[in-house]
């Protein structure tokens, strides 16, 4: 069984991280067997960027080992990039995780805690360049990217796509396309460039 730590805090982006859980958590209901938990600093409920509020199952400093930590991004990150609890979380999981992750703007908030320096990094598109000021190889032409254990995700949707990877990765590609039919995910977005 692995244990899969969801990351939440004040303005974090909704999908970033709603999108991987329902993968996760899609994946443990159709019996692999994983444990999906939203982890706060505090288990007082945490208001998301776009006004969503949800309340987080265990607090950071009560959170178990961890088999896959994910970072989610947001403006709420700017904070957690000095926050010495958040810090202090990421270090002291990292050594002992299968699978460090983040989306979005979270891989900024995994090189403030030393955890991606020198490492194939990505985020969103609209924070490429400011990810260019640190040290990491940025990657501006992937969904994901899987550096070592390190595995970090461009905008929001990127996030499902690279769950759902991390699922054929701890179970089967099999499971793992089970849990995207399961979830119907199949996007053919209406407005797509032709």
């Amino acid at each position: 069984m692995s244990v899969i730590g969801v990351l939440a805090f004040p303005d974090v982006e909704e999908l970033d991280f709603v999108g991987p859980w329902e993968v996760f958590a899609a994946a443990a209901q159709l019996g692999g067997a994983d444990r999906v938990l939203l982890l706060g600093e505090t288990l007082d409920p945490v208001r998301c960027a776009k006004g969503l509020v949800v309340v987080p199952d265990t607090r950071w400093a009560d959170a178990p080992a961890l088999d896959v930590i994910l970072v989610p991004g947001g403006d709420g990150r700017r904070r957690q990039m000095t926050n010495p609890a958040m810090l202090a979380l990421l270090r002291r999981q990292a050594s002992g995780c299968r699978w460090l992750t983040s989306v979005c703007t979270g891989s900024f908030v995994l090189v403030a805690a030393g955890l991606a320096t020198g490492k194939q990094v990505t985020t969103h598109w609209s924070r490429i360049e400011e990810l260019r000021g640190h040290p990491v190889v940025v990657r501006d032409d992937v969904r994901y990217v899987r550096d070592g254990n390190l595995v970090t995700a461009a905008g929001v949707s990127a996030g499902i796509d690279m769950a759902l990877w991390l699922v054929g990765q701890i179970h089967t590609p099999e499971f793992a396309r089970e849990v995207q039919r399961y979830i119907q995910y199949d996007p053919e977005p209406p407005y797509a460039r032709g």
